[in-house]
C-alpha cells in the first residue's frame, strides 16, 4: 500500500464521516454509551474484586492457649506458629490484652464485668494471619493437635459463604463483562451497517469496476475506528469525571472502604476502553461489510 492510496483512504474516511454527519454523531454516541455502561461495569468488577481480595487477608485463626501454659511456652508457641507454611502474620494477645478489647466492645455496658468480681477469664491467645483461605482449614487442624492448645477457631461457616460469594461474584463478574461486550459490538455493528447501506450503490459501483474488497473495505474500516475512537474518547471523558468524584465522596464519609485509587486504574481503564473502541469499530466496519461486498 503506497502513500497516495493511504492519502486516498484518510480522505476518503473524513469525507465519509462529515457528509454522514447524522449518523457519524449517532455512530459516535452509541459507542460511548455502550463502551461507558461497559466501564462502569468494569469499574464495579474490580473493585468487588479488590474488595473481596481485602477481606481474603483478614481472614485469621484464633488460638486459645490453656491457662497453665506458661511464658516460655508462650513464646515457643509463636515461634513455632510463624515457621507454619501458609502463614503471615501472628499477633499474640495476652489475658490483659484480650480483658481490656472486651471492654472496648462492651462499651457503657462494663458494670457486667463486676460480676467476675476482678477475675480474668481470658485466656493468652494468638490471631494467626494466613496467605490463602484455602488453606485455612488445614492450619487449623494442625494447630489444634499442639500442644497447650485448648482450641484453635477462624469461623468456618462465615468464611465458607463469604468465600462461595465471591466465587460467585467473580464468575458472575466475568460473564457480565462479556456479555456486555457482545452486546456492543452487535449496538455498533447494526449502527455502522446503516452508514454502510446508506452508500451500498458506492460500494456495488467499485465492485464493479475492479476495486479488490480490501481497495473497498479499508475506508470504511478507518471510519469504524474513528468513530470508535471518538466515541471511547467521550465515554472516558465522562467516566473519569464521574469515578473521581465517587472517590471524593466516599473517602469524605466511607474511608474505610477498600476502593482502587483513581491511578493507575483509570489510566489502564482508558487504554483499554480506547483500544476497544477502535478494536469494535473496525470489527463493527468489516462485518457490516461483508454482506455488500457479495455482488
Amino acid at each position: 500500500m503506497n502513500f497516495s492510496t493511504k492519502e486516498y483512504f484518510v480522505r476518503e474516511t473524513y469525507k465519509s464521516i462529515r457528509r454522514n454527519g447524522f449518523m457519524s454523531i449517532a455512530s459516535i454516541s452509541t459507542v460511548a454509551v455502550s463502551l461507558m455502561v461497559l466501564g462502569i461495569f468494569l469499574l464495579m468488577f474490580l473493585n468487588t474484586n479488590n474488595l473481596a481480595q481485602h477481606l481474603e487477608k483478614q481472614v485469621q485463626v484464633g488460638v486459645y492457649m490453656q491457662d497453665d501454659a506458661s511464658q516460655d511456652e508462650l513464646d515457643a508457641m509463636k515461634v513455632k506458629l510463624e515457621k507454619m507454611n501458609g502463614v503471615v502474620k501472628v499477633t499474640p494477645i495476652s489475658k490483659k490484652e484480650a480483658l481490656e478489647r472486651f471492654k472496648e466492645r462492651l462499651g457503657d455496658q462494663q458494670k457486667i464485668l463486676e460480676s467476675l468480681g476482678g477475675d480474668n477469664p481470658f485466656p493468652n491467645s494468638f490471631d494467626v494471619q494466613v496467605k490463602s483461605p484455602d488453606v485455612i482449614k488445614e492450619i487449623t487442624n494442625e494447630i489444634t493437635k499442639m500442644p497447650k492448645v485448648e482450641t484453635a477457631r477462624f469461623g468456618q461457616d462465615v468464611v465458607e459463604h463469604l468465600f462461595h460469594l465471591i466465587r460467585v461474584l467473580r464468575f458472575s463478574g466475568i460473564m457480565i463483562a462479556l456479555f456486555l461486550g457482545a452486546a456492543t459490538l452487535f449496538i455498533i455493528v447494526n449502527t455502522i451497517r446503516l452508514t454502510v447501506f446508506a452508500r451500498r450503490k458506492e460500494v456495488e459501483i467499485m465492485k464493479y469496476v475492479g476495486a479488490t474488497d480490501w481497495f473497498i473495505r479499508w475506508p470504511f474500516m478507518l471510519e469504524g475506528m474513528t468513530l470508535g475512537f471518538l466515541g471511547a474518547v467521550v465515554a472516558n471523558i465522562l467516566l473519569n469525571i464521574s469515578y473521581a468524584s465517587l472517590m471524593n465522596t466516599i473517602h469524605a464519609t466511607l474511608a474505610f472502604l477498600p476502593l482502587l485509587p483513581t491511578q493507575p486504574l483509570m489510566t489502564y481503564l482508558t487504554i483499554f476502553l480506547l483500544l476497544a473502541g477502535i478494536g469494535i469499530g473496525a470489527l463493527g466496519s468489516y462485518i457490516s461489510l461483508r454482506k455488500f461486498l457479495r455482488v
